[in-house]
């Protein structure tokens, strides 16, 4: 059967430490949907509608080294219910792809926009997204659906005293934050509180958490389906840095990664139940920690994973034979058929 074009809207950019890697992705995602046939518009959430010239500059763009600046940024979105309503060509689309990541566009607040509107969209919905966003509130319901992951505490607010209930090395991150920004390895106590305070840069919320030593393994989920288990080599790196995750040969990434039958089945079990302990739609991608022990440990879920050149998720998706462009459409088709 062959299926009708669609009018889709790419939206993203955003204002948070995110961005780059929000215009990376778009930058992906919208010549795959064009070559699948699909008319479509790019929609930079500060700049507006982009002209064709303009979106060839956003098409040639690349990832920077660091988190993008927020502070020039902040408040600087046109996104409203007003927009949208003023603006037919956008309202007209069949589907928004959101190819935003982190702040509003990742935490449930663009999604809970987009349903006032009436809008089709990809991914899942704001309820579900606020909870994956938050990594303590994750955590719980990962534990409450029989998941292993790090044991965890979270810090009172700046200032109050805190018993440390964890032993070290230990991981120091903000609790709704993506791509690991801010985020600190600690070791001793003298390095306690420089971690605690780049954390506190990016969120009020902060989290401590076991590190676990191991293999650094991920997950994609399509559907209610898992995608093939990839293997992120840190070498003798601990963490799989922003550096890392947007630089393309920054580390090694192996799909499908080498792990027994039973490893990888497992890996794939507890990816779909993560994706359904939080209550997720049509995608995400699951990270774990393997330890030396053989111990499988969810680090947490990502409910709008990259779609860049060096992203996880069309790797894992590649892996089992679904193309970039597949892949792409079949996001925006699960997302149509889930609203009718």
């Amino acid at each position: 059967m062959i299926q009708s074009p669609l009018k889709v809207i790419v939206l993203y950019g955003g204002t948070s430490e995110e961005r780059d890697v929000s215009i990376a992705s778009a930058a992906q995602v919208i010549p795959a949907l064009r070559a699948a046939g699909h008319d479509v518009l790019a929609l930079d959430t500060v700049a507006g509608l982009l002209s064709e010239t303009d979106e060839h500059h956003m098409l040639n763009a690349k990832v920077h080294t660091s988190p993008a600046d927020v502070q020039s940024l902040s408040g600087n979105t046109l996104l409203s219910s007003t927009f949208l309503h003023n603006t037919p060509s956008v309202m007209d689309a069949d589907v928004v792809f959101l190819a935003l990541h982190g702040g509003t566009g990742e935490d449930g607040t663009i999604q809970a926009l987009l349903d006032m509107a009436g809008m089709t969209y990809t991914g899942s919905g704001h309820l579900a997204s606020a909870v994956a966003m938050d990594k303590d509130l994750s955590k719980r319901l990962f534990v409450a659906a029989g998941i292993a992951t790090p044991a965890w505490q979270m810090l009172p607010p700046a200032g109050e005293a805190f018993h440390l209930v964890l032993e070290y090395p230990l991981v120091v991150k903000p609790n709704r934050q993506g791509s690991t920004v801010g985020l600190s390895v600690v070791h001793r106590p003298s390095e306690l509180h420089e971690a605690i305070a780049l954390a506190r840069q990016y969120d009020n919320e902060i989290m401590l958490e076991q590190y676990i030593a191991g293999r650094e393994l991920t997950v994609g989920v399509l559907g209610d389906q898992a995608l093939a288990v990839g293997e992120v080599i840190l070498e003798a790196r601990q963490i799989f840095d922003y550096q890392d995750k947007y630089q393309s040969g920054a580390v090694r990434e192996v799909f499908p990664a080498e792990l027994s039958p039973e490893l990888i089945s497992e890996a794939q079990v507890k990816a779909v139940k993560a994706h359904q302990a939080l209550k997720l739609d049509d995608y995400s991608r699951a990270d774990f920690r393997l330890d030396p022990d053989g111990q499988l440990w969810c680090l947490e879920v990502n409910t709008l994973p990259g779609m860049t050149a060096t992203s996880l998720l069309p790797q894992s998706a590649a892996a089992v034979g679904i193309s970039f462009v597949s892949l792409c459409d079949r996001i925006c088709r699960m997302a149509l058929t889930r609203r009718r």
